[in-house]
């Protein structure tokens, strides 16, 4: 393990673990990732810790869980994170993002990065308005999102006035913008050893709007209303039709930010860089697309009764791809993993010292599937920010040994639900009568396991 190995992050938003075609999907269309596994260490149990998308970022960034303490809020910036230890070891630091909330009001991720470049318009960011031309109806309100809205109109509508009207092709996409801009500067720093490049993908988060071709891909002669953006509610909302449309919108999606992705690792390659870098391909959490009756990643719809939506793995259940230099690709760990690892891994490959009060865990000893039997954390925490008092509402935790996954509700609004992954991976049928021993044995190691973390006891009482 070299001192000066330089680092490149990639981050795909709501890319779920089973729709990578190398993780076992035979219908996906995703040959740049799945080529890039093949010579990297695939992690087969990595889980979402803090939900959603700033609390994850967090954690990869400060090495620490953070929903047991705070939900989204700023990147805190007295806290130890990844760029600024870097920096003062020597490396120069390139942030390149299009997901607007990490650098909307003051939220710090970029913080110790020497350029930070952000790439404008995604979701609701609005660098432009054009009051000329009203907001039109994409999507009709009762099949997508409904809050919050903008210019009158849904999100999905909003965005679509934003972009839709400037964009010829799939190199206007996001995605195709913010990776084309990491190539470039690859490009002008391949001599620049050691550096540190964060590349933030909003993609494959909604709207869902590839090329339409890719659509076609998936969903050939659907000639209805286009459903590129989820309700965040009951997937009975939707025609079988509908549905289906709408994970082809997402597959199309996922397919285009293989082909964007694989430009940077192709130019990683013409470089010369791949042989002195460190390369991790990653994602904060996955979304429903229909499974428990659901689309979206969680409930903010005004005629779902369900209350907080529980982590089941299409959500929990997140791709990890680490290439290493001088270890074999293609190996699988099956240890469990979780995003408080990145910071403490990065450090460590990087030679720079872990802080002290890091949460995480190197992957140095599961890079080329090895280690796995000494690996010190037994279970994966999953949730939300843990707020007292909120009932059903509150935050749905799950936890998984790997073998079992529980879903604890908070302030007894809900009872556990109990998963036996082996027998049932899509987590259909709670078995937690049948078992209550399990239910208690996981519920004991999640409380012991937020005790050691320095929860509250009020906030540990409420769990379960």
């Amino acid at each position: 393990m070299s001192e000066r190995l330089n680092v490149v992050v990639i981050v795909s938003d709501t890319l779920r673990y089973d729709y990578i075609g190398a993780n076992g999907n035979a219908w996906i269309k995703t040959p740049e990732l799945d080529a890039f596994a093949s010579r990297a260490t695939c992690f087969d149990n990595c889980y979402v810790s803090s939900f959603p998308t700033i609390p994850t970022r967090t954690d990869w960034f400060t090495g620490r869980y953070g929903f047991p303490f705070y939900g989204w809020r700023p990147l805190d910036p007295t806290a130890k994170v990844i760029a600024p230890e870097l920096a003062d070891a020597g490396y120069t630091n390139q942030l390149i993002v299009d997901t607007p909330h990490m650098m909307r009001s003051t939220f710090h991720f970029d913080r110790g990065f020497h350029g930070a470049r952000w790439i404008r318009g995604q979701e609701g960011d609005t660098p432009m308005t054009w009051m000329n031309r009203p907001v039109e109806e994409v999507m009709p309100d009762d099949k997508t999102r409904q809050r919050p809205r903008q210019f009158g109109g849904a999100l999905a509508n909003a965005h679509a006035w934003q972009n839709h009207h400037q964009w010829l092709s799939g190199e206007d996409r996001f995605v195709a913008q913010t990776c084309g801009a990491a190539s470039l500067w690859l490009e002008h720093n391949y001599k620049a050893d050691p550096f540190f490049l964060w590349v933030d993908c909003f993609d494959v988060h909604e709207p869902w709007d590839p090329p339409e071709y890719l659509v076609d891909m998936y969903d050939p002669g659907y000639d209805d209303t286009p459903m590129f953006h989820p309700n965040y509610g009951p997937a009975s909302d939707y025609t079988e039709a509908e549905l289906n449309n709408l994970r082809a919108h997402y597959a199309g999606e996922v397919t285009l930010v293989s082909q964007h992705v694989g430009r940077v690792l192709r130019m990683l390659e013409d470089t010369g860089l791949m042989e002195r870098t460190v390369v991790i391909v990653m994602a904060d959490h996955g979304m429903y697309l229909g499974e428990h009756d659901r689309t979206g990643k969680s409930n903010i719809c005004d005629h779902d009764d369900r209350g907080s939506w529980p982590l089941y793995r299409e959500v929990s259940h997140i791709p990890l791809m680490v290439h290493t230099p001088g270890v074999e690709g293609g190996a699988r760990a099956s240890a469990l993993v979780q995003p408080p690892d990145i910071m403490p891994t990065i450090l460590d490959l990087a030679g720079v010292e872990i802080p002290s009060e890091a949460h995480g865990h190197s992957l140095w000893p599961l890079l080329g599937g090895s280690g796995d039997g000494t690996w010190p954390r037994e279970i994966a925490v999953s949730s939300p920010a843990l707020q007292v008092g909120r009932g059903r509402e509150g935050a749905k935790l799950s936890v998984t040994d790997g073998e079992w996954s529980l879903i604890l509700g908070q302030d007894g609004a809900v009872e556990p639900e109990l998963y036996d992954l082996s027998a049932d991976p899509g987590e259909t049928h709670d078995v937690a009568s049948a078992h209550p021993s399990k239910v208690d044995e996981l519920r004991d190691a999640c409380h012991d396991w937020l005790r050691n973390l320095g929860t509250s006891e009020e906030r540990i009482a409420a769990v379960g």
